[in-house]
């Protein structure tokens, strides 16, 4: 039997804000003392009282308003009641029944059968807002808790069941992460913990419109988890089913590295939450002023920046994609694309080819990068007006990777890489590599034409790559065969 699957993700977002959900302590948590950042409310100590961020409201709304929600106008916190030791209220502030964002989408281009790209609509079911948890760190049979994190602001973001494979649900994860960075709503860095992700997982029969029992599965902090995590469960759950099994509705959570889904608690309901308005919080009340004042600030987000780039610059759809993937990247682009002289294709093409290459060797990002739009722009007018070739460029743009370098006129003088294309000084070197390979030559002259290109790199050597390569290749068949 053929089997669908069906699947639905979670996706959990740490907000960049200064200070947690519900109190002043600074939220950042990654790498610093254990519990270091906390104080009276984010421990719940008696007495205490929650006061809610109202930047976090903000992002959440915007990133609501970027998934095209609707949003609503009052939306309430609630308390989500269970006992687990890194949850120091024994509950925790969220929203159930009236969140922030509803009823949305996401539009992404997803390969289905891997054959035919189409555009889909992904719906979104929720965008709301909670206070993250405490982190437990387990050691022998011990486990300690650090609260560091505790209360610092999450945003969740809740799919329908529309996803339909594994690489669809990791571009969707991928998709989340480009959007929040885009509204510098998160980092979005999932080794850091500040994006994480849960996956609802069922299959049904092909054909079949009842969904089956869905298995939700926890820990996935990294795409290749998202991905391996989902086909292991598929492939569970099939081979359960074809042995006559039954699949139960439990919380599974992914080992990544014994590469197997492990049951972690039978799933709950939201019944056994027992959700109630939080007493100690007003209800959250948007006005229309308010909501189009946030609205107004929203960036232009990576799909609208891509179908700019090729109305604009004559971007093909996959460079386009490529160069907004990330917001500083774009800008990088954008900046040496629009200065007077540039040309964008080869900006396009300069960025794609040797600044990528660069940025994978050393494993850093554009902020990181030395070389300026405008350098970048002018080593490529270097190569257009045949000042260099392609071969001295990449060495200038290699020297430019360096800090404090000088401009790329002043690397190529001080290097001595300007072009040789007088044909005169070229003619005694191409004499010269003809003469040293004479069976090169009888190839050439019995319509063999792949020795040419052996023999311009002769030349290219003699020259230490500083040759007109066009000039020599018309100067090396020119001699040969007159």
């Amino acid at each position: 039997m053929n089997y669908e699957t069906v699947i639905g993700m979670e996706v959990h977002v740490e907000l960049q804000t200064a200070a947690k959900m519900f109190c002043r302590c600074y939220a950042h948590h990654f790498q610093i003392p254990p519990n270091s950042h906390i104080c009276p409310v984010c421990t719940s100590q008696p007495g205490s009282l929650p006061v809610i961020n109202g930047r976090a409201i903000e992002l959440t709304v915007m990133t609501g308003m970027a998934l095209n929600c609707q949003i609503c106008h009052h939306s309430v916190f609630d308390r989500k009641n269970y006992v687990y030791p890194d949850l120091p209220k024994g509950y925790q502030i969220s929203q159930y029944e009236s969140p922030l964002c509803e009823e949305g989408w996401l539009e992404m281009s997803l390969d289905g059968d891997g054959t035919s790209p189409s555009l889909r609509r992904i719906g979104i079911v929720r965008v709301h807002l909670e206070e993250d948890t405490g982190k437990l760190v387990h050691s022998g049979n011990s486990s300690l808790v650090d609260y560091n994190r505790a209360g610092v602001p999450l945003m969740e973001i809740v799919s329908d069941s529309s996803l339909r494979s594994s690489a669809e649900a990791c571009e969707y994860v991928q998709k989340i992460r480009q959007l929040v960075r885009y509204l510098d709503a998160s980092t979005g860095d999932m080794e850091k913990g500040a994006m994480r992700c849960e996956a609802n997982i069922s299959v049904r029969p092909t054909g079949s419109t009842e969904l089956g029992t869905k298995v939700e599965v926890k820990n996935l902090n990294s795409f290749r988890s998202v991905r391996n995590a989902i086909d292991y469960e598929v492939k569970r759950q099939i081979e359960t089913l074809e042995e006559g099994g039954s699949i139960r509705q439990v919380t599974m959570g992914w080992d990544d590295n014994d590469g197997f889904t492990r049951e972690q608690r039978s799933k709950e309901y939201d019944d056994d939450y027992r959700y109630f308005p939080e007493p100690d919080l007003r209800a959250v009340d948007l006005s229309d002023d308010w909501i189009e004042t946030v609205r107004a600030r929203l960036p232009e987000l990576a799909d609208a920046r891509a179908a700019r780039f090729q109305a604009e610059f004559g971007l093909t759809t996959e460079e386009a994609a490529l160069l907004t993937e990330d917001q500083a990247l774009a800008a990088y682009f954008e900046d040496a694309a629009s200065a007077p002289g540039s040309d964008p294709k080869q900006v396009s093409n300069w960025i794609v080819g040797q600044l990528f290459r660069r940025l994978k060797e050393e494993e850093i990002g554009i902020e990181a990068v030395q070389i300026r739009p405008g350098e970048l722009v002018e080593l490529i007018g270097l190569v257009a007006d045949g000042t260099i070739n392609q071969t001295a460029a990449r060495e200038v743009f290699d020297r430019l990777w360096e800090k404090d370098s000088p401009s790329p006129t002043q690397i190529v003088e001080q290097l001595g890489l300007r072009q040789i294309s007088d044909s005169g000084e070229l003619e005694q070197a191409v004499a010269a590599v003809i003469a040293e390979n004479p069976e090169a030559v009888a190839k050439i002259k019995t319509g063999n034409d792949k020795p040419v290109q052996f023999l311009m790199g002769q030349v290219m050597r003699a020259t230490r790559g500083k040759a007109n390569p066009q000039l020599v290749q018309e100067l090396v068949r020119r001699q040969i065969t007159g």
